[in-house]
């Protein structure tokens, strides 16, 4: 297959494993009381925070892609390659923001999101997020606890380790991961990957409609 072609195929599997996340998160225990895209309009500071964490960032902040993203997501790691695309094809036009989602039933999920949360307070969040989605497959959809594989990423990393293990078990990580979690609840995300283009919930079946987006945005 061409490359804009796996695109494609990829992103048609981000939405199809997708809505079976989306439907366990509307279980009646874990219900979010608001709908898709609910009170978005109202709530631009919700969506980006001063702490976000962003992959690029535009001097004149005119458009902004924000993604609600689970490490553990079998979506979100089939919408990576296509995320790193738009990057380089839009990275010196469009501020790119991410957003923690993990989702309870993935059991690594939250240790996940916890290791890159630590890789961040090292300045070394890029680093971090690519890898966990690079290694994916080795660690994912398991349930015993990769505690210590997350921490030989940081080895591999340069990071100091000392500080990666007050901070990887340090309340303060986990409760930064649930504000992004609380924020995208407010924003009505219901499942991963969930995608923003200046407060304006994406529903895209294909790379050419996360383009025509940015395309419409910058315009």
């Amino acid at each position: 297959m061409t490359r804009a072609t796996q695109v494609s195929v990829g992103l048609i599997v981000v939405f199809v494993i997708g809505l079976g996340t989306a439907l366990w998160l509307n279980t009646p225990d874990d219900r979010s009381t608001s709908s898709p895209g609910a009170g978005v309009d109202g709530a631009s500071s919700v969506l980006v925070r001063p702490d976000s964490h962003r992959l690029s960032s535009v001097p004149d902040g005119k458009v902004t892609f924000v993604e609600f993203l689970d490490f553990e997501c079998e979506a979100c790691g089939a919408a990576f390659p296509s995320i790193e695309r738009l990057r380089a094809q839009y990275g010196d036009r469009v501020s790119f923001v991410v957003r923690y989602f993990p989702i309870p039933s993935h059991f690594n999920a939250q240790r996940a999101a916890r290791a890159v949360e630590s890789a961040a307070r090292q300045g070394r969040f890029e680093q971090m997020y690519k890898k966990m989605y690079e290694t994916q497959t080795q660690w994912g959809e398991q349930r015993t606890p990769k505690d210590e594989l997350f921490r030989s990423f940081a080895t591999e990393l340069g990071l100091d380790l000392a500080r990666y293990d007050r901070d990887y078990n340090d309340p303060a990580t986990a409760a930064r991961i649930q504000a992004d979690v609380d924020d995208g609840k407010t924003l009505g995300v219901q499942g991963t990957p969930t995608f923003f283009v200046n407060g304006k919930q994406l529903t895209p079946n294909s790379y050419d409609d996360l383009t025509r987006a940015l395309d419409d945005a910058l315009a």
